[in-house]
């Protein structure tokens, strides 16, 4: 193990290189991606525990139970790792430790995938639009017009920029690979498991309690960071603040709605609003609602780069941080 500082250091390391790097698509073509062994894990779990004739009780001890494995079994394997590559001699084993920590954050993958949609919806048209998109959120990419695209995109960059680059960076500051790797894990599950349908409502619901209490403080540094970079696009900062602090708690998620208002405040548009999901019209409060509701590819490209801007300010407070 190493203390706070050299924590901080490693982490800067890790950041700069997934933001140059990213993940290798010929790496993850001849392996497994951890987050994809996450979810075979999770599945299995899901398969053997989660039995729909047992009381909704069970189901939740049982959900309880496997959110421990889930969160816990990687992170004793992460332990393990740490240990095992800081006993390489100086700087080979934090360098070690920095590159397998960039596995589990996404600032290029991110960038990359958002930017894809951008590039559809400027010059490929709306159906290429939508197969972008597709990739990045959940819902049903064909009830989706030129505004609900860019929406959608708008929404997951604010989104995943906590999930993705700050909650991981923030978990690996306070614990090193077992706590970012433990994150993930834990993100995943709420992404497969912690949803309000029949099979997971019960199964799930420590899975997705677990995810709220990860993110809580993220989602705010997040918002935060976001507030910070806001006069990149002639936004005022305090005003961007308001917006936040006014809308973000009445967002179904309470840790979404922070980077989410954020930035829907700092590009003077409406996000989040209606939404539709296999389907079905799910009603959902407007962030930001006296902004723009007709949306471009230029706006989604003005978000990244707010997001570009929020994650060198981390970095920057990071190198601060670790020579205090």
């Amino acid at each position: 193990m190493f203390g706070l500082e050299d924590a901080l250091a490693v982490l800067v390391v890790a950041l700069a290189l997934d933001g140059f790097v990213g993940d290798p698509p010929w790496l993850w073509r001849r392996l497994p991606h951890p987050v994809a062994l996450f979810g075979r894990l999770i599945g299995l779990l899901d398969r053997r525990l989660n039995d729909p004739a047992l009381p909704e009780a069970s189901r939740r001890a049982r959900g309880f139970a496997a959110a421990v494995v889930i969160a816990g079994v990687p992170a004793v394997i992460a332990a393990a790792v740490q240990g095992a590559l800081l006993l390489l001699p100086w700087p080979l084993g934090p360098l070690a430790v920095a590159t397998v920590a960039a596995v589990f954050l996404a600032q290029r993958s991110l960038y990359d995938h958002v930017a894809a949609v951008a590039d559809a919806l400027a010059g490929e048209g709306l159906e290429a639009a939508r197969v972008a998109v597709s990739h990045v959120v959940g819902r049903d990419p064909a009830a989706l017009d030129e505004t609900g695209i860019a929406r959608a995109a708008i929404e997951t960059t604010a989104e995943s920029f906590c999930d993705g680059i700050v909650a991981p960076a923030f978990w690996f500051a306070l614990f090193g690979l077992p706590g970012i790797v433990a994150y993930k894990a834990i993100n995943t599950a709420d992404s497969m498991i912690g949803h309000k349908t029949p099979r997971h409502a019960a199964f799930g619901f420590a899975a997705a309690r677990l995810d709220d209490l990860v993110n809580l403080i993220p989602a705010r540094i997040a918002g935060a960071l976001i507030v910070l970079v806001s006069p990149l696009t002639k936004a005022s900062p305090a005003a961007v603040a308001r917006t936040m602090l006014r809308d973000a708690p009445h967002h179904p998620s309470p840790n979404a709605g922070w980077p989410e208002a954020a930035m829907a405040s700092a590009l003077g548009v409406a996000v989040l609003g209606p939404t539709v999901y296999d389907g079905e019209v799910y009603p959902k409060p407007w962030l930001n609602a006296a902004g723009r509701r007709i949306m471009t590819a230029g706006d989604i490209r003005r978000g990244l780069d707010l997001l570009v801007a929020a994650c060198l300010l981390q970095a920057l407070i990071l190198v601060a941080l670790s020579w205090l």
